[in-house]
């Protein structure tokens, strides 16, 4: 279920990435553009069909009533309308018009009994005030239809002005073949979407390979330079954003590569210097440790102040040899010429070993296995190094009881392999504050409230961490709940081969 969210997430972050929005940008743009163009040439292709038609007809209408007026005699008979409704009809050739002629109270249709549905009040009002003219689209069924009305008007032949006969003429046609234009435009414009959408896909698709193809090498390149290829460099083609982003990334890149550099030059010239002086000093430190030693042995004889100077400069040398040889540990650790010269032992035997040199057997209370049950390939030489830089730790700067456990663990993997021996310095003080607890292992790293003035280098746990590591293991400080801190190293107990770290595991 664990491992299934990661991928879950991944799927997500891939279907939400930006190559996903382009294209459904790019889609919806292109939809939202078809769909405009579409409606408006759609509509101005309807406005053009409808118009056409109209103009047509009523140009055929108004001169068919024209040719006719001349014939029609007022006061007209329902039999001289039905006869002009008839004739105004027959203008129409694909027979398709229905015509109705008013005069007064008398009606009369190119149909018989056509009630004439088309025709609303409102247009009849408009014939009737108006000398022109009057049309109207009107929704009848499934289908519109045009209608059309004008009066008759006679023209004096005096040059007079025209006056109305009183005859009214109205016209509807069915719109279907415009109807049928109108539907062809709507099924183009449906089938024209599609590879329209698919074109978009397509560019979308393009466009998202050309912006995603220098994201991807600045990922892969960004990738590099956090493990340490600081000489990566992307190529950069074109003078567009992503160009300039390329080069600001190679500008950054060289930049931090020659910072880099210069650190790693003052790094390693300071630990050569660090080396150096402490080779150094080992010869003269040894010369007086020799003098030390027997003003130690004389020191009885001499007067009280006398006395305790030479046990001052004693104890300090014993200090500054000390500090020498961990100076010196630490440069082996650092030019990576530390070797772990691997023996199979029995661990709890070098533990009890370690805590015996120093005479700390009865100082420390002991939870270890008995003899050969826990036996393992590792160096004693920095195993003893390890417990006494822990124990010294816990016996300086704790509290008694102190306790030193040992005990086997296998990995999650169960094989013979991942057998891991655990040890534990516990202690029963104050513990090490929370600001203090990431520093710990830091070199020269002393806190106020944790550590005073002592004898201590301020090497000691590195040493030790730079040994668990040696092997392979790890080492981390806590905080008991009971109260105290408690040092946990974990070294794996290799049981076949010798190997060494040059450079570490």
């Amino acid at each position: 279920m664990r491992r299934a969210l990661p991928a879950a997430r991944l799927r997500l972050r891939h279907l939400l990435g930006l190559r996903t929005r382009l294209v459904v940008a790019f889609t919806l743009v292109a939809a939202l553009t078809a769909a405009a163009t579409g409606s408006l040439t759609f509509r101005e292709a309807r406005t053009g069909v409808l118009q056409q038609s109209q103009d047509t007809v009523i140009k055929l209408l108004r001169d068919k009533v024209d040719g006719l007026s001349v014939v029609i005699s007022l006061p007209a008979e329902q039999e001289d309308l039905k006869d002009f409704a008839d004739e105004v009809a027959s203008a129409d050739p694909t027979r398709s018009w229905r015509v109705l002629v008013a005069y007064g109270e008398l009606r009369a249709t190119s149909t018989p009994n056509d009630p004439f549905p088309e025709l609303t009040p409102a247009l009849r009002e408009a014939v009737s005030s108006r000398t022109a003219t009057v049309f109207q689209r009107v929704r009848s069924g499934d289908h519109t239809a045009l209608v059309v009305g004008m009066p008759v008007i006679y023209d004096k032949a005096d040059g007079a002005s025209a006056f109305a006969s009183g005859v009214q003429v109205y016209m509807t046609v069915p719109q279907t073949t415009e109807a049928a234009y109108v539907d062809a435009l709507v099924d183009a414009a449906e089938r024209a979407t599609v590879p329209a959408l698919a074109l978009a896909v397509l560019l979308a698709l393009l466009a998202a390979r050309g912006v995603l193809r220098p994201v991807r090498a600045l990922r892969h390149a960004t990738r590099s330079i956090a493990e340490g290829k600081l000489d990566t460099r992307l190529a950069v083609h074109g003078s567009d954003e992503l160009a300039d982003l390329s080069r600001t990334f190679n500008e950054t890149a060289a930049a931090l590569e020659e910072s880099v550099a210069e650190l790693r030059g003052m790094e390693a010239r300071a630990r050569r210097f660090a080396a150096d002086v402490s080779h150094e000093l080992r010869t003269p430190l040894a010369a007086m440790a020799a003098v030390t030693d027997v003003l130690d042995e004389d020191a009885d004889r001499l007067d009280p102040d006398t006395a305790t100077a030479v046990r001052l400069i004693s104890q300090e040398t014993v200090k500054l040899a000390r500090l020498v040889d961990d100076l010196m540990e630490i440069s082996r650790f650092d030019a990576g010429a530390a070797v772990a010269h691997l023996d199979e032992i029995d661990l709890a035997e070098s533990l009890r070993r370690t805590l015996a040199a120093r005479a700390w057997t009865d100082r420390v209370e002991t939870d270890l296995p008995p003899p050969d049950v826990l036996r393992g390939r590792v160096d004693p030489r920095r195993l003893d190094v390890v417990v006494a830089n822990l124990v010294g730790n816990a016996l300086r700067h704790g509290a008694r009881p102190v306790r030193l456990r040992l005990r086997e663990r296998q990995d999650a993997s169960g094989r013979r392999e991942g057998r891991i021996a655990v040890i534990e310095v516990l202690d029963s003080g104050t513990g090490i504050p929370a600001t203090v607890l990431p520093h710990v292992f830091e070199r020269f790293y002393k806190s106020d409230a944790a550590r005073t003035r002592t004898e201590g280098s301020g090497l000691g746990l590195a040493i030790a961490a730079e040994n668990v590591r040696v092997h392979g293991g790890a080492v981390r400080a806590a905080n008991r709940p009971e109260g105290g801190a408690v040092f946990t190293v974990e070294i794996p107990l290799r049981p076949d081969g010798p190997w060494s770290e040059e450079g570490r595991p």
